[in-house]
């Protein structure tokens, strides 16, 4: 019953301060990018301090030193809504590859639109492929890494899916590093879920991987192998890499 009115009075929160950095995000679309980010990006990190004092979820990172000065290609583990927000304390300023749907959400995706996100039509095939290459090329040059979830969805601890290729894919096109991430997340904030439980999430920063003389597949295959077996010491129902 106390995770469940905690959750609620988080909800609140979201509620009362997403339309006003909403607004706060359409008043700041002339200043640059980098400035415009260092702005609204502060939504996110209210509501990361604000679950750990109203619901109790704390997180502790292993690996920031793995984290490059120059900007890179994170992918990461996704089973919450929680790396959508504490990714942004974590790394240094970052745009995402999503789908564009998300852009339609009143408030928060007219906000999330003015963070440069490389947005896609998954439908599209290679034009969605050529778009994102064109496009990461273009935020990698003005200072932002790249974040993308390979599994292309939320899952939910313990569960394996297929990871797509299309973050290898584009480390290849544009000659950048990865940075793979782990994190434990779904365990605190599951997916699709109100009820958010107290907890410490741990999130491990893997080094850099270089791509030159690797395949795509071959360089997916390196990142979901570390991923899943950093997932093996946070989910007891992990299953190992195949």
């Amino acid at each position: 019953m106390l995770c469940l009115l905690r959750s609620l009075v988080f909800l609140a929160l979201q509620i009362v301060i997403t339309p006003v950095f909403t607004l706060i995000a359409l008043i700041c679309c002339p200043l640059p990018a980098l400035v415009r980010y260092q702005v609204i990006s502060c939504w996110s990190k209210i509501l990361i301090v604000a679950l750990q004092y109203i619901c109790g979820i704390r997180y502790e990172v292993f690996g920031r030193e793995n984290i490059p000065t120059q900007p890179c290609i994170i992918l990461c583990k996704h089973q919450s809504a929680w790396e959508t927000l504490a990714l942004q304390s974590i790394f240094p300023p970052q745009v995402w590859v999503l789908k564009k749907e998300l852009l339609w959400i009143p408030f928060f995706g007219w906000g999330l639109a003015t963070l440069s996100p490389i947005a896609i039509n998954r439908r599209a095939g290679t034009k969605a492929l050529k778009h994102m290459a064109i496009e990461g090329k273009k935020r990698l040059a003005a200072g932002f890494f790249i974040v993308i979830f390979p599994e292309g969805t939320r899952v939910a601890p313990g569960t394996r899916i297929p990871y797509q290729p299309g973050g290898a894919w584009l480390a290849r096109k544009t000659n950048c590093p990865v940075v793979p991430v782990a994190h434990n997340a779904g365990t605190c904030w599951p997916k699709n879920a109100l009820i958010k439980y107290p907890g410490v999430i741990r999130v491990y920063i893997g080094k850099p991987i270089d791509p030159t003389g690797l395949s795509t597949d071959a360089l997916l295959y390196q990142v979901e192998n570390w991923i899943e077996e950093k997932m093996l010491t946070l989910s007891p129902h992990a299953k190992p890499p195949a």
